[in-house]
């Protein structure tokens, strides 16, 4: 079982955490069939056997330019086939929820962000919450205004599969969003520096995250650090140190066999953790 830092029990009871939940969450689902969601490389390997240029793309892929070969993929399949592919993989499969999903939303923090565009734990909140949960992506208007409510909220900060034409999926779809949605961002920057930022099932090869970390760990050499779970031998240890130091992010790791299993039930010892801490802060009123 993971052995939680005293921080992460701590800033999660006192809704002061962002817990960011990456494909690796999404994995836990299945759908009838049993089927699983594809993650990002999974993805782009299937959607290379379909287009033209398979070859090149592979070479990509191979090299972990990710978004090199989405970019090839999207121009040579054409909008309306990248969009179709795109929707036969994340949506309609009806992935459905596993254990993992609900002890996050047992976690009850008040902001959950999340890159996947699947909808499995938006459904699941939006549902368990009777419908008080806001879901919001980086196009929204009136992020900041639901920032400062006191209403739970889900970020999809790269767009949701129901509106395929705006993911953020490819190079160019990064560059543009930057630019175009500057002040998603600056509300993304202002949580890193205010909340403890707990990545579950996401690596920290996302160029949103990594430009979001790095630029928070040089501006504020002193702060607390942010926590990603992570599995072990994901990363050689020589990767993770520089990983740790140069996104101000401390590692906590544990056994991937069978599908996450250890994940999944230490997030159930988290929640009680956390419960216990939020009884204790009640009767100290040291909120």
């Amino acid at each position: 079982m993971i052995k939680w830092h005293k921080d992460i029990i701590e800033d999660i009871a006192r809704r002061k955490a962002v817990i960011f939940i990456g494909a690796g969450v999404s994995k836990n689902s299945a759908n009838n069939t049993g089927l699983r969601p594809k993650d990002w490389r999974e993805f782009l390997e299937h959607a290379s056997a379909q287009t033209s240029k398979k070859r090149l793309v592979d070479r990509l892929i191979k090299n972990a330019d990710y978004l090199t070969a989405c970019e090839l993929i999207r121009r040579d399949l054409g909008r309306d086939d990248f969009n179709t592919l795109v929707r036969a993989e994340f949506l309609t499969p009806e992935f459905s929820p596993a254990d993992i999903h609900t002890h996050i939303f047992n976690l009850d923090s008040r902001i959950v962000a999340t890159p996947n565009f699947d909808k499995i734990y938006d459904v699941y909140a939006e549902n368990a919450s009777k419908g008080t949960i806001s879901t919001k992506t980086y196009y929204d208007d009136d992020v900041a205004d639901l920032i400062r409510r006191p209403e739970p909220i889900i970020l999809k900060i790269h767009g949701t599969i129901s509106a395929a034409d705006k993911l953020i999926f490819s190079r160019r779809d990064y560059s543009k969003a930057r630019t175009d949605f500057r002040n998603f961002y600056l509300v993304l920057d202002a949580l890193a520096i205010t909340h403890t930022f707990i990545f579950i099932g996401c690596g920290p090869h996302d160029p949103d995250i990594r430009m979001l970390l790095e630029d928070y760990n040089y501006r504020f050499l002193l702060n607390k650090k942010h926590f990603i779970i992570s599995p072990k031998n994901s990363s050689k240890q020589e990767v993770l140190s520089i990983i740790e130091e140069t996104m101000n992010l401390k590692t906590i790791l544990y056994d991937p066999k069978n599908y996450h299993a250890e994940l999944t039930e230490s997030l159930g010892e988290l929640v009680q953790l956390v419960e216990a801490k939020r009884l204790e802060l009640a009767e100290t009123l040291k909120w």
